[in-house]
């Protein structure tokens, strides 16, 4: 049985009523107290009693801590979030669920998180959750039938590494989070459309916040999405640049007036510089000398991301991929795949990344040879992602560790 009302085993009826009256001193405080919305948080413990009302019981300190219940009335956002942060609520598909749109591509993520706190980010995504409960609710009073999950629409055109950019992707990692925690059984079917490439190696890296059960209602689509969407989606409920024929009352195919499409964020927004980033590693270069680190990358789309800052004076950094497998070189006998260059560091930390469309030993190079006086201190963080078997390979140890390079050596 489905565990859903009306499909419930004698053992599953059992186990709602037992729930229900465990959880009678809470039950006042529930946005729900009906059947529908005590079999979500049973189904999402796979009928645990014990396990469903411990979630249930957090979920309760979750929405006095967030006041949740007055969120979409009382509490504005940052003008940069309503501004900038991508996404919106547009239609309702043939069963009535309502449909919301995520559109990635244009989001500035590391302008929004210069821009606000990560708790107003947060907040933000609880009141659009609290929004599609009510439009749920609003839905089942109209239609006549129980509507209680929504229809989401992942727009992955424009997708690039900066959105893999490590501290968005540990926001975005906390709202999957609150998200599976506070809504169970909340989302009916996610569409990702116009995946690229670089999807697969995006995906592994949030995936393990996601259940099981959500991960099975993930639905990538290939270049026959609009006819798929419209198999789910009436056409007047579908913006027109998505297949469909509704539009703004202005014309507007992409319905701009119900989804926002995010864009850079003008620093005149930036409230700081950087994000503090926590480093596993360091390393002291001495004054006229290099460093090198060595990975292994075994299959091409692999991702190397890094994070570095220096201490007091700038440092020179490049990447490379070796010639000659088993031995030293030097980098003039490498080939150079992300030029060197000088950064300030030591003012603002350093985030970058690079997909290797190869496989073979990528070198990291921190070069301090120009400097005759001054020894560098280094602290970073590297990591190798992979869009294989869903693994991602975090603080990869430097294949044979760190070694010096000489200035004489590196002419």
């Amino acid at each position: 049985m489905s565990g859903r009302v009306g499909e419930v085993s004698s053992k599953q009826a059992e186990a709602l009523a037992q729930f229900r009256e465990n959880i009678q001193d809470i039950l006042p405080s529930l946005p729900a107290q009906h059947d529908h919305f005590l079999l979500r948080w049973l189904r999402a413990r796979n009928f645990n009693i014990q396990k469903a009302e411990a979630m249930l019981r957090k979920h309760v300190e979750f929405r006095k801590h967030m006041k949740a219940d007055t969120i979409t009335t009382d509490w504005h956002p940052p003008e940069v979030i309503e501004r900038y942060l991508s996404g919106g609520m547009c239609g309702y598909d043939k069963d009535g669920s309502p449909i919301w749109y995520d559109v990635v591509g244009p989001l500035d993520p590391r302008g929004l998180l210069l821009s606000a706190s990560k708790q107003d980010f947060l907040k933000a995504k609880v009141r659009d959750c609290e929004r599609l409960q009510r439009e749920c609710k609003r839905q089942s009073e109209q239609l006549g039938r129980h509507v209680e999950s929504i229809t989401m629409i992942y727009d992955c055109e424009g997708l690039g590494l900066k959105h893999l950019w490590k501290p968005a992707v540990e926001a975005y990692g906390e709202v999957l989070t609150m998200f599976e925690e506070n809504y169970p059984e909340g989302l009916k079917r996610l569409f990702v459309i116009k995946a690229p490439k670089l999807f697969p190696v995006a995906y592994n890296l949030i995936k393990h916040f996601l259940s099981e059960d959500t991960r099975r209602k993930i639905i990538i689509l290939g270049g026959n999405w609009q006819e798929i969407l419209l198999q789910y989606i009436e056409p007047d409920q579908l913006p027109a640049c998505y297949g469909g024929t509704l539009t703004d009352p202005d014309g507007d195919p992409r319905c701009k007036t119900r989804v926002k499409y995010g864009g850079e964020v003008p620093q005149s927004y930036y409230v700081r510089v950087s994000i503090k980033q926590q480093y596993e590693q360091t390393l002291c270069i001495s004054r006229g000398s290099s460093q090198q680190l060595e990975y292994e990358i075994l299959f091409p789309g692999c991702v190397l991301r890094w994070q570095f800052a220096s201490e007091g004076l700038d440092i020179g950094f490049g990447v490379f991929i070796k010639t000659k497998v088993g031995e030293r070189q030097k980098a003039a006998e490498m080939v150079e795949v992300v030029p060197s260059q000088r950064y300030n560091a030591h003012l603002v930390p350093e985030d970058g990344s690079f997909t290797c469309q190869d496989p073979g030993i990528y070198v990291l190079r921190f070069d301090n040879t120009y400097s005759i006086l001054h020894s560098k201190k280094i602290s970073f963080s590297v990591e190798v992602l992979q869009s294989d078997n869903g693994s991602v390979s975090k603080t990869q140890e430097p294949k044979g560790g760190a070694e010096e390079e000489l200035a004489a050596s590196s002419q």
